[in-house]
């Protein structure tokens, strides 16, 4: 399956030291993902399993340490500075704390007409014209131009920082947590702005979350990571009504049931996240999977397709 960006045994391993000595940090290992143009890949896990990892080194923020990240069918894995340069226009990300990825003493105008002044010839009256277009755009006010991020609510500043994200026109957007600093009311707003502002220009994105709910509300499809690995993968509706991974559907077990009078089986996940620089030998979920056997112990299960287009990484899942 083909996609505007695909991702092949994605690695980006750290080095961490310590009075103890060095350990390397497996944060992501070996990922694979497929973002099809025009729909949206939701990116879920506990926190600390590399799902951030994953979106900066997509983008070359962080530089992967092996594995192939492919754009619109070209390599980017490699590009140099100056290539890179040239594809920020087109790939572009909104952060989770709007709060820390604002300037403080830049105004709202300056901050989205810095993308714009790097990237474009846009100056004088058109560069303000197409500031003011984008603030309107996301819902905030000409009169807004002027003033701080302090001065601003968290939902506001998100609205900012997603104006600034789509000024030049991207096809890709990695949102990396961007509802999770907001009330829940506030963030139904800025899931509805983000699917209108997909509908209407046709922009790709990578959702990653820790929230089910909201993942299942703007996916079309979704990967599952746990400990630097996809667990399973495939369309959101099959995913959430039939997980197949142990870890999945304890992930899904535990969203809260909104009808008073429906019930639903609790599978517990317990223990914590094991240490991704000492992970655990074979299956990495197998400390904590309720299904566990010796053979998970030994050896790793593979993700492989599994009912059409899903796919899972588990040694009791039939194909």
């Amino acid at each position: 399956m083909n996609g505007l960006v695909e991702v092949r045994d994605l690695r980006k391993y750290f080095t961490q030291g310590s009075v103890f000595g060095k350990a390397v940090v497996k944060a992501v290992d070996g990922v694979n993902l497929t973002v099809q143009e025009g729909l949206t890949l939701g990116l879920v896990g506990e926190s600390g399993c590399g799902k951030t990892t994953v979106g900066r080194t997509i983008l070359r923020l962080i530089e992967p340490t092996s594995g192939k990240i492919m754009f619109d069918g070209r390599d980017i894995s490699s590009a140099d500075n100056r290539e890179m340069k040239k594809l920020r226009s087109a790939m572009q990300i909104v952060f989770q704390d709007p709060f820390s990825s604002l300037n403080p003493r830049m105004t709202v105008e300056k901050i989205i007409s810095e993308p714009l002044t790097t990237h474009t010839s846009l100056r004088g009256a058109d560069l303000r014209e197409r500031v003011s277009h984008l603030v309107e755009i996301v819902g905030l006010q000409v009169e807004h131009l002027k003033r701080y991020p302090h001065e601003f609510s968290g939902g506001q500043r998100q609205r900012i920082a997603i104006a600034r994200a789509i000024a030049l026109n991207p096809r890709f957007l990695i949102l990396d947590e961007p509802t999770s600093s907001l009330d829940v009311s506030v963030q139904a707003q800025i899931i509805n702005l983000l699917r209108e502002l997909q509908s209407t220009y046709h922009m790709t994105y990578l959702f990653i979350s820790h929230n089910l709910n909201v993942v299942h509300h703007v996916s079309n499809r979704i990967s599952v990571m746990y400990l630097g690995k996809i667990v399973e993968e495939g369309p959101v509706t099959g995913v959430f009504e039939n997980p197949k991974h142990p870890y999945t559907q304890g992930l899904i077990s535990a969203i809260p049931v909104v009808q008073p009078r429906r019930t639903k089986k609790e599978i517990m996940i317990l223990g914590d996240v094991p240490s991704p620089a000492h992970p655990p030998s074979g299956c990495r979920f197998h400390p904590r999977c309720p299904i566990a056997a010796d053979l998970c112990k030994e050896k790793e299960p593979l993700l492989k397709e599994i009912e059409g287009d899903r796919s899972a990484a588990c040694h009791f899942v039939k194909a």
